[in-house]
This record gives structure tokens, sequence and C-alpha cells, in this order.
């Protein structure tokens, strides 16, 4: 019987036990998201964008540490650190007086930039952050290549890029000015079609007017002229009978 009840009282501890590691205890996970790579000129500046996703509340024990590995070397050496709110840089490495801090934990930013940049800084960044209790997880690393210039292949697919826009941009312009100039010339030819045609019956309407203003006074004077001849032929006659009439006398 007191066996059974060891037994069971056990059970009852491991049970709570578990239930205490899988409630209870926080989750102990953080992301950690950088480029893969990132490129820059001799004597120009880079930054080294860094951001963070924490399951817990940023909390003032936040820390951020930015590692550097050269590309000819197999050595990890620690260039940055953000503790207790206060950033730190080395001050006896390559990056010294280069190096300048950028990010916002609360905004979940751990950035930098390196200015002034050399080939000797080719290599591998890793950022690095904890969150406490949020302290599990893994760095990302992101690769730095500095160039004399900027890579050709950047270069050009950005140079195609614009200009295929400006092609395109020109092309509509052109189309639109043809569209645009065609319509004009259409309207201009409608326009001296209608105004020719507007005078060709102006013309004629000239004609006929003229036609039946010039009718009346001909047939007027034709009249006239039967009038007067006739009236002449009278007098002819009248003045006949009249001299035949003082020669019967």
């Amino acid at each position: 019987m007191w066996s059974q009840g060891t037994s069971g009282s056990g059970s009852l501890v491991l049970v709570a036990a578990l239930f205490s590691a899988l409630v209870l205890a926080p989750t102990l996970a953080i992301h950690v998201y950088t480029h893969r790579e990132v490129h820059g000129t001799v004597g120009s500046q880079v930054t080294l964008a860094c951001s963070f996703w924490s399951s817990e509340w940023i909390s003032e024990d936040v820390s951020i540490t930015w590692l550097f590995q050269p590309e000819s070397g197999k050595d990890t050496i620690s260039i940055f650190h953000f503790v207790k709110g206060q950033p730190y840089v080395d001050e006896v490495g390559a990056f010294k007086n280069r190096m300048e801090w950028v990010g916002d934990p609360h905004r979940k930013d751990g950035s930098i930039i390196i200015r002034n940049l050399d080939y000797t800084d080719n290599g591998t960044f890793t950022c690095d952050v904890k969150n406490p209790p949020d302290i599990g997880g893994k760095s990302s690393q992101v690769t730095l290549y500095v160039l004399e210039k900027v890579p050709t292949r950047y270069g050009v697919v950005l140079g195609a890029v614009i200009g295929g826009v400006l092609g395109l941009v020109i092309l509509v312009v052109v189309i639109g000015y043809l569209i645009r100039y065609c319509w004009l010339r259409r309207q201009a030819t409608l326009q001296r079609q209608l105004s020719a045609m507007e005078k060709g019956k102006l013309q004629r309407s000239a004609k006929d007017s003229s036609k039946r203003g010039r009718q009346p006074p001909v047939l007027y004077a034709m009249l006239d002229h039967s009038r007067s001849t006739k009236s002449a032929s009278e007098k002819k006659s009248k003045g006949g009978l009249g001299e035949s009439r003082k020669d019967k006398k």
C-alpha cells in the first residue's frame, strides 16, 4: 500500500516538473537577420544592416556584438559591442575611428556604418544579439566586398533598367506626338475641304444671283424699246395722215 502511494506521489511530482518546464520556462530563441553580401568602393562607406526578432520585451540588458573575420585570415575578432545602452568600438583594431553605431535596440536594429573602406576590410562580419532571458538562436553573417568600383554586373543591370525605362517613355511620347500630328493634319485637310466647298457654293450662288439680277433690266429694255418703236410708228402714221389731209386741202 505504501509503495503504491509512493509511486503515485512520484508521478505527480514528475508531471508537475514537466508542466513547469513546458509552461513556466521562457522560450529561449532569438532571430537575427543581415544581408548575405554587400559591396563598397575604396574610400567610400557602407552600412552593415542587422535586425533581430525576440519573443521577449527588449530589456535593458540587451547586447549586440559585431565580429569580423578577414578574407585572408581564419581568426575572428570582436570589433563592436552594445551593452547597457552604450556602444563601444574597438579602440585598437583596424576599424578604430572608422565605425559608427546607427542602430536602435528598441526598434530591433543593430546596424553599424564603416567609413573610408579599404581592401583590408574584405571579409565576413557577424551580428550576434542577446536579449535576456531570450539568449538562444543563431547569429547572422554578411560578407563585405571592397572593390575599386561598383561591380560591372550591377552597373550593367542598373543601366539596362534605366535605359529601358527611358526608351519606353520616349516611345510613348513619340507615339503620342505622331497621333496628335496625324489628327491635326486630318483636321486641317477637312477644314480646307469644307472651306473649298463653302467657297464653291458662295461662287455658284453669286453667279445665280447675278444672272437673276441681269434678266429684268433686259426685259424692261426690250419692253421700253418696243414701246418706243410703237409710239414712233404711231406718230409717223399720224404725221402721214396730217400731211395727206393738208394735200387734199
